[in-house]
């Protein structure tokens, strides 16, 4: 019996040292799985280099990047749990908050540069289209209603003195712009790099405007956003993923890093490396303050967009 009990409290003492030992080290041997959801433009640049350079794997993130068709239809995903964070653009996210969707900003893509000219109008050939006022009863395609070039194309045709209520706006994918406007279906399309590209070189659009001048610079043009739930109860898998990002920020402000940045977008949009090459790439802004948003709620008041105000401050998670 008291060799029995002796081998008893042996055996426990070992249990407890393992399970100490267990407890040490958790979560190094754990990885957090999400699940985000981008669209085609290069506005995603830094969560395409932070996958291709390790910058997520290092922090113990398993992120799988996910396409998503139209920007507009990432809040529901996420809400749904399809994607854990999603990149929407500011209009789209404040769109949805202000639909009742408690939603927060972890972190944000690219930015408004006015030396940037990757969008733009494009007209198809033999419309017409050269201004703003051309635009008065036209059927425009836009990748998605009430998303980042929906918004600023509206507001671009008001600062123009144009009622863009005048005009029929129509919901249609990146990359159905030029069957559509070869088709006859559309006459102009609010586009971007690569598509817009392909359009002017086959003949099939011309650039009427790159109205992207009017914005400001430094707005955020795509943010990654979480349910707030899911940001709350994974605080650690959400600090490692913004940390990831501005990793990636850092790596693309490089001028060495280009080719591996130009090659990290070419893999999850899909381009051919002649495209890549005379790409325009958006300027990262990891960091989202109150103030971007509070542009965006501000531009969005004006186009009777949102029925509430939302506060900046309380929906980007620190």
């Amino acid at each position: 019996m008291k060799h029995s009990a002796m081998q008893r409290r042996e055996f426990l003492a070992a249990a407890a040292a393992a399970a100490g030992i267990a407890a040490a080290v958790p979560a190094r041997a754990q990885s957090s799985r999400i699940v985000f959801g981008y669209t085609a433009v290069t506005d995603f640049a830094s969560v395409f280099v932070a996958a291709e350079e390790g910058f997520f794997k290092k922090r113990n993130l398993d992120v799988e990047l996910k396409f998503i068709p139209l920007n507009s239809t990432i809040p529901a995903a996420v809400q749904a749990d399809s994607l854990q964070i999603g990149g929407p653009t500011p209009s789209v996210f404040l769109q949805s908050v202000d639909g009742g969707l408690d939603h927060v900003v972890l972190a944000g893509g690219g930015v408004t540069s006015k030396s940037i000219t990757g969008f733009g109008l494009v007209a198809r050939a033999g419309s017409g289209i050269k201004t703003a006022q051309d635009c008065l009863g036209k059927k425009i395609g836009v990748p998605g209603l009430g998303a980042f070039l929906h918004v600023t194309f509206r507001g671009w045709l008001k600062n123009q003195g144009v009622d863009y209520r005048k005009v029929s706006f129509v919901e249609a994918a990146f990359p159905q712009h030029g069957d559509l406007l070869r088709g006859g279906t559309l006459d102009a399309v609010v586009s971007a790099d690569p598509f817009m590209s392909r359009i002017t070189d086959s003949g099939t659009g011309y650039v009427a405007s790159y109205y992207s001048t009017f914005l400001p610079e430094g707005e955020p043009t795509i943010i990654y956003t979480a349910k707030r739930e899911w940001a709350q109860k994974n605080a650690g898998a959400a600090r490692a993923f913004q940390q990831a990002v501005q990793e990636a920020a850092a790596f693309m402000g490089k001028p060495a890093n280009n080719p591996k940045v130009r090659a990290a977008i070419g893999k999850y949009i899909k381009l051919p490396p002649e495209v890549l090459a005379k790409m325009q790439i958006s300027p990262p802004g990891p960091v989202v303050t109150d103030k971007q948003l509070a542009y965006w709620v501000d531009l969005m008041k004006d186009q009777d967009m949102l029925k509430g105000s939302p506060e900046p401050a309380k929906l980007i998670f620190k």
